[in-house]
């Protein structure tokens, strides 16, 4: 009788331990895809400035149509990316496109001093530095998630339920770093 109850007070600790596993990984899980819904909020909004800034530019600098078309491109390629793999690439190409346009604005005295120009490229650079907090608590998170999926004993409760490892929301490096370059 006494080894019946031995084994059902281990039987009780295994179960109390996988319970405790798996509603750690869904917590994690849950807190990855609310840290990826700040970054997209945060790209929405950017989205949004986005042809407020190119009718701003354009009517000064009217003759720039390629430089409005590439943004426009990139601003349209980044809102239909699906993976994070995808957005994460065609975030970067917007990024070097607007990078391009404010390169075009430094030609134009009168469009850098107008009120509506500056103001929109003030909230254009309060919207990337709330993307890249934003960025770095989704990978943080995501961080979490994949070390407690492939962490012994939790890869078991993992792999039993089929937790999938999160993507991180990264930017290339050479994008961040390299200047642009414009050629008139």
């Amino acid at each position: 009788m006494q080894n019946l109850y031995i084994i059902l007070a281990i039987i009780a600790v295994v179960i109390i331990w996988f319970v405790g596993i798996y509603n750690v990984l869904i917590a994690r899980k849950n807190q990855t895809k609310e840290a990826w819904s700040d970054i997209d909020v945060q790209l929405k909004r950017r989205y949004d400035l986005i042809p407020n800034l190119v009718e701003t530019v354009k009517g000064y600098a009217s003759h720039e149509k390629e430089v409005f078309e590439k943004v426009t491109e990139a601003r349209t390629r980044a809102m239909g990316a699906q993976t994070i793999k995808e957005k994460g690439e065609a975030e970067n190409f917007l990024s070097s496109t607007l990078k391009s346009l404010f390169a075009v604005s430094e030609n134009y005295p009168v469009l850098r001093a107008s009120e509506n120009f500056l103001e929109l490229q003030k909230e254009l650079t309060d919207t990337e530095d709330k993307i890249q907090a934003a960025r770095r608590f989704y990978n943080g998170n995501v961080r979490d998630l994949n070390i407690q999926i492939e962490s012994f004993p939790s890869s078991i409760v993992a792999g039993i339920f089929h937790f999938k490892q999160a993507e991180f929301f990264e930017i290339e490096e050479a994008a961040a770093r390299e200047p642009v370059k414009v050629a008139f």
